[in-house]
């Protein structure tokens, strides 16, 4: 028995299929959408199979079937050698993955669909901007950004991902695209889907920019205050430090000579092992389900943190059983825990906002008493460079924990490391309240977007 889902079902036949190879059926049932089989095997299948298919949304009710041919045609990008994209260029340059640069001029003349042709097959990206897409990807623009959004919304849930085609070189056909079919509401409808699903991608991008800020300005201040020195060397020269009288007298007058050049008098040079506590973590194996099924505690690894636009981590791919954890040494670590990815790359940094026990790829630091864990975050960060210079490895990189302890860093007394933690903690927290409420936002949009671009959910 073979059954043909319709397009706007396709999110759902996987999941039915291993449904079905679970059931007790007398006989074997192999599902597929319709659209993604080949051409020349529709025909074998019609003559020997009944090919059943959902009925038609009558024209009265204004949906009506098209191809996307005829609804999106798809236009080849152009390509842009990578010495001519910039980072200082306003205009979005994108490959079938995503961003891939920037440039001084767009290849198209109004917001953007872009769809991954080689690679990253049949990945659906928006840009609310003109932008350059390159060679390995289809574009479609228009200069009527509502329409051109719900045309968005329609492809990124029709599947082209699974269009990869059986050539040598794999990729998305333009021609086996285009033959698809889809049901698509009056023009009307359209606008109205595009404002409900825009209006939380807008607030979400709002959310992100946000963020971008907030964080950039608590790095500026740790950049002023315990890299440059700049409360300091304005009191030495006798300027205004910029800061409230009481904040400004917990800053010293006065530069002094150590190992790591000029600091401010009376503050200290300390190792990390000095201020924090250091531990790593390991894979339970995963040839046992009871590490793993039904877990309930969070489990990261740095793929986690690759995927974060903040420094925050609110949630993991993976969770972890009671046995599970039990066979990780550092256990579950606190919220407040900064994580800092060793190996492959070494960087990826977030503090813990949920408790966490991680893998072998991460340095887990935990920070002493009287020492701020943002401190300690932004320390990471602006250190990056010397970091990577005590790692080592054939394969590839590491830092160990070893190499790590030991690295030496300037520590303010205890007054400016608390001003800092106060100054900068409501601009954290608000970033993690920021996130939280786009992670809501985006699982609202993931559950409406199936059911109002197939109709099953009518706009009010």
């Amino acid at each position: 028995m073979v059954v043909f889902a319709t397009p706007e079902q396709s999110s759902q036949v996987f999941a039915l299929g291993e449904a079905f190879e679970e059931s007790n059926l007398p006989f074997r049932v192999d599902l597929f959408v319709w659209d993604d089989v080949p051409e020349r095997f529709r025909k074998h299948i019609e003559q020997d199979y009944v090919v059943l298919k959902k009925k038609e949304r009558s024209t009265e009710s204004g949906w009506k079937t098209v191809t996307l041919g005829e609804f999106v045609p798809f236009t080849y990008g152009k390509g842009l050698p990578v010495g001519k994209r910039n980072s200082s260029g306003a205009i979005p340059v994108f490959g079938a993955n995503g961003i891939v640069g920037y440039h001084n001029s767009p290849l198209t003349d109004g917001p953007t669909i872009i769809i991954g042709r080689k690679g990253t097959v049949g990945a659906v990206h928006y840009s609310p901007i003109p932008c350059w897409p390159i060679d390995t990807t289809f574009f479609i623009t228009g200069n009527d950004s509502t329409l051109v959004r719900f045309k968005y919304y329609a492809l990124s849930v029709l599947g082209l991902e699974r269009m990869n085609s059986d050539s040598a070189v794999p990729g998305l056909n333009r021609s086996a695209a285009h033959a698809r079919t889809l049901l698509l509401p009056g023009e009307s409808e359209q606008r109205s889907i595009a404002h409900i699903l825009g209006t939380l991608d807008d607030k979400i991008e709002l959310n992100r920019r946000m963020n971008e800020t907030l964080e950039e300005m608590a790095r500026a201040i740790f950049k002023d205050w315990f890299v440059d020195f700049g409360p300091t060397r304005a009191k030495m020269e006798g300027r205004d430090t910029g800061l409230p009288a009481e904040v400004a007298a917990l800053f010293p007058d006065r530069l002094v000579e150590s190992e790591l050049g000029e600091m401010p008098e009376g503050w200290g040079v300390e190792t990390v092992e000095d201020i924090t506590k250091i531990v790593g973590g390991t894979t339970p194996s995963t040839k046992q389900p009871r590490y793993w099924e039904g877990g309930t505690h969070c489990w990261a690894t740095p793929k986690d943190l690759s995927a974060l636009s903040t420094h925050v981590l609110l949630e993991t791919e993976r969770k972890i059983t009671d046995a599970g954890l039990n066979k990780i040494g550092s256990g579950l670590l606190p919220s407040g825990t900064v994580l800092l990815s060793s190996r492959a790359p070494i960087g990826y940094l977030a503090v813990a906002e949920v408790p966490v026990a991680v893998n072998q790829g991460f340095i887990a630091i935990l920070p002493r008493e009287h020492i701020s864990n943002l401190f300690l975050l932004y320390w990471c960060e602006t250190s990056h460079d010397e970091i990577i210079s005590h790692a080592n490895g054939s394969t590839f990189l590491e830092i160990s924990k070893g190499n790590f302890r030991p690295l030496p860093l300037v520590v303010p007394d205890t007054g400016a490391m608390s001003a800092f933690d106060r100054l900068t903690r409501p601009l954290y927290e608000r970033v993690v309240s920021n996130e939280r409420e786009s992670r809501t936002l985006a699982a609202l949009r993931d559950a409406l977007l199936p059911k109002l671009v197939s109709g099953e959910m009518k706009v009010g």
